[in-house]
């Protein structure tokens, strides 16, 4: 496991597409389909990663509230599943259910979304507007494993209340802390 933080680029991008498989249901689902007219947060994440493991009971929480509220979540594995059996889809629905993740957790088998994204680490987040503009590349909040910061989703909700309000996120974001997304050769 290498530490490895979010990628820094230019807020302002728009959401590049994709079609991915949801092993949960069975089926492809497009970014088109799954974002919000409101806001959408998109966090590449996978199984086994101790950085995700130690913020997913808080992320599940902050997920319901915003989801209420008209916001998606999508979340994204891009690792490779042959050096990182673990994060296999079979392993995925099993993650879902134990934690009982609202939100679509999808497979990136050709790693060409984390590519598009520039996503480095898990988790690795990014919140778009309602036009799908990045307005928010950082982390969900201060807590790291080891570090004794209870997960607060602070940063992440901060941002969110901002866009579902309407006001400006602000640019200065301390970038999300995780393991490297594990990249096939």
């Amino acid at each position: 496991m290498a530490k490895t933080l979010t990628t820094i680029i230019p807020l302002g991008f728009i959401a590049p597409s994709f079609s991915l498989y949801n092993p949960y249901k069975k089926e492809k689902q497009t970014l088109e389909e799954l974002a919000s007219k409101k806001a959408t947060v998109l966090v590449f994440m996978c199984n086994h990663c101790p950085f995700v493991i130690h913020v997913l009971p808080k992320l599940v929480e902050t997920a319901n509230l915003f989801i209420s509220q008209g916001v998606a979540f999508i979340g994204i594995n891009s690792n490779d599943v042959i050096k990182h059996p673990d994060d296999s889809p079979e392993k995925m629905i099993e993650l879902i259910k134990k934690y009982k993740i609202p939100f679509p957790y999808l497979f990136d088998e050709t790693q060409e979304a984390a590519k598009k994204y520039s996503a480095a680490c898990t988790p690795d987040f990014s919140i778009f507007d309602g036009k799908l503009k990045c307005v928010y590349r950082g982390q969900m909040d201060d807590s790291r494993p080891g570090n004794k910061k209870t997960p607060s989703g602070l940063d992440l909700s901060k941002a969110l209340t901002n866009v579902l309000k309407g006001i400006v996120v602000n640019a200065e974001q301390k970038p999300s802390l995780g393991c490297n997304i594990k990249w096939k050769e």
